[in-house]
């Protein structure tokens, strides 16, 4: 592992883990193992270096998502219960701590850096959600506003109450609001989403 991916994980560990404004650079190269002077040549300041954090776990989570929907085998609605019962999994362990992106900017809200990330982050999962229900040739955007509401509430709602179920249950009203947005085209005259085709 190269020494600025090295400082980046164990960086990335600690923020999430105990929070960004809780971990200190003299905390960071002390576990890291490094000098000073090395994580600045790598990371010219904290902000930078809590940037760096969000844009690789912004990477990961869009890597997992759009591992489910390149998935050839899976129909639209298959999808959204995967990227749900996914999410569950993570959920469901005692070192979740929900959003790292909310986290983030809820402790380093005044870096327009980091906002811009996790506000690119946002963006690219109701992408996500709105690519799913163009692939059901169905209208995207209310749904996909749903959806991605549905995803961020279940990670609060988990936060807060420690309870991963709450997942399932926004599983269940995402595949509510795809049965009704493929259901309600059919008074228009379009031919309601065969699941077999």
């Amino acid at each position: 592992m190269k020494i600025a991916e090295h400082i980046l994980t164990t960086a990335g560990a600690l923020f999430y883990r105990e929070g960004i404004r809780a971990v200190g650079i003299d905390r960071i190269v002390d576990e890291a193992n490094v000098a000073k002077a090395t994580l600045y040549r790598h990371f010219p300041s904290k902000d930078h270096l809590v940037a760096a954090y969000l844009e690789e776990r912004h990477e990961r989570v869009l890597l997992q998502l759009r591992e489910v929907t390149s998935t050839a085998t899976l129909l639209p609605r298959d999808q959204i219960a995967l990227i749900f019962e996914r999410l569950f999994e993570k959920a469901d362990s005692p070192e979740f701590r929900g959003c790292a992106f909310a986290l983030a900017v809820a402790e380093h809200g005044d870096s327009e850096r980091v906002v811009s990330v996790a506000r690119e982050h946002k963006n690219a999962v109701r992408n996500i959600f709105r690519a799913i229900m163009a692939a059901a040739k169905r209208s995207t955007e209310q749904s996909a506003a749903h959806m991605s509401l549905l995803y961020e509430g279940a990670l609060a709602t988990v936060a807060v109450g420690r309870d991963p179920q709450a997942v399932l249950v926004a599983r269940d009203c995402a595949l509510s609001v795809f049965d009704m947005a493929t259901g309600q085209s059919i008074s228009s005259g379009e031919k309601p989403y065969d699941q077999n085709h």
